[in-house]
């Protein structure tokens, strides 16, 4: 259990801060830019002060401001990634891993071969830092974070300043580290997309406080975080178990609360755990059972709420059999098809709107 609490003051922002992860796990501090997610993870790897707080780290207190326990940012064993690499550029990338495993304060656990083969990193060994990408750059950072042998993993917005296709580039490599490495992380974003990706927990900032957290799919429904994100990102993240592979159409089952989504996403052996988000947006309400569609997937399940959305739309919650997923509709949908809590329905989705992700 990683355990953080942490107050301070700079200048008319306060910091007033406090969340737990379950380890290990990755836990999102997601919120606006200026909400004090930097400013916490600086508290958490001791190169920020707090005036009061606690961070342990199962039964490894870092810091205790009521006990006097504060322990230096070197001692902590905490690997720590900025949104810029700050690779040594007098040394090659080879030489830049091996300084973090030389300075690393405890016998590894995991090696440089490891680490070169997570992050496909043989390729860079012997070049310069100048001569890499900024995607590349990234990649050599978190691994040298990572042979410094960290117990914590901090990586504040590391794929900020890269465009899009860098950023698809490096995502893949932090979700092997998320299923390959029990070393639990805290990951700073306003990138929905990457906290969809990459996160088990989401703590939500806002004004430098922690307003509200959970496990992911919760969170995904939280208004505020709807209100960050904007109407068209809305929807419910769900966690689903492959069932098999149909031979015919190549479509990957999946279960999902008491149904079956069926996704594009390859061979996966049964079992695989896959994470799906459903947008609001994508989904389409029926009272009755469908029949003659084109449209692969249809989530029977029960109104639990009707709530004003956007314009003249409201947002449907509907049960899935223990799982909660959104739809929006017109207000006109709404009287139409009598839509209220108990309501029997059908949530239709087409396979090509849903993009799974392995976790």
């Amino acid at each position: 259990m990683l355990q953080v609490a942490a107050k301070k003051h700079r200048g008319a922002f306060t910091l007033d801060a406090n969340f737990e992860l379950p380890t290990p796990g990755v836990v999102a501090l997601f919120g606006r830019s200026g909400c004090g997610k930097t400013t916490l993870v600086n508290v958490i790897a001791g190169l920020l002060a707090a005036e009061r707080g606690r961070v342990a780290l199962d039964d490894a207190v870092l810091l205790d401001t009521d006990q006097g326990v504060d322990v230096p940012p070197e001692r902590r064993r905490i690997g720590y990634v900025f949104q810029d690499a700050r690779l040594f550029p007098h040394l090659r990338v080879q030489a830049n891993l091996r300084y973090a495993l030389k300075r690393a304060a405890v016998a590894p656990f995991v090696g440089l071969d490891r680490v070169v083969d997570l992050l496909d990193l043989g390729p860079l060994l012997a070049r310069h830092t100048h001569e890499l990408s900024g995607g590349e750059r990234q990649r050599v950072a978190i691994g040298r974070a990572l042979l410094s042998q960290p117990s914590l993993l901090l990586l504040d917005e590391p794929l900020a300043s890269l465009d899009a296709s860098r950023r698809e580039e490096v995502l893949p490599y932090l979700e092997s580290l998320r299923d390959q490495l029990a070393i639990p992380m805290v990951y700073v974003s306003h990138n929905f997309d990457e906290v969809l990706r990459l996160a088990t927990h989401l703590v939500l900032m806002e004004s430098g406080k922690t307003i509200a957290q959970g496990d992911l799919g919760e969170m995904s429904l939280h208004p505020r975080v709807r209100a960050i994100i904007g109407a068209d990102a809305v929807g419910a993240i769900v966690d689903g178990v492959v069932l098999g592979t149909d031979a015919s159409s190549g479509l990957t089952r999946v279960q999902v609360g008491l149904s079956v989504l069926r996704v594009h996403y390859g061979k996966s052996a049964p079992g695989t755990k896959l994470r799906v988000q459903l947008l609001a947006r994508d989904l389409i309400v029926a009272t009755e059972a469908p029949r003659h569609l084109s449209v692969r997937n249809s989530l029977k399940g029960v109104v639990t709420s009707v709530a004003h959305d956007v314009e003249d739309s409201d947002l449907i919650a509907i049960d899935i059999g223990g799982i909660l997923i959104m739809a929006r509709v017109t207000k006109a949908a709404t009287s139409e098809l009598a839509l209220a809590p108990g309501t029997a329905v059908w949530a239709l989705v087409k396979t090509a709107s849903l993009r799974p992700h392995a976790i």
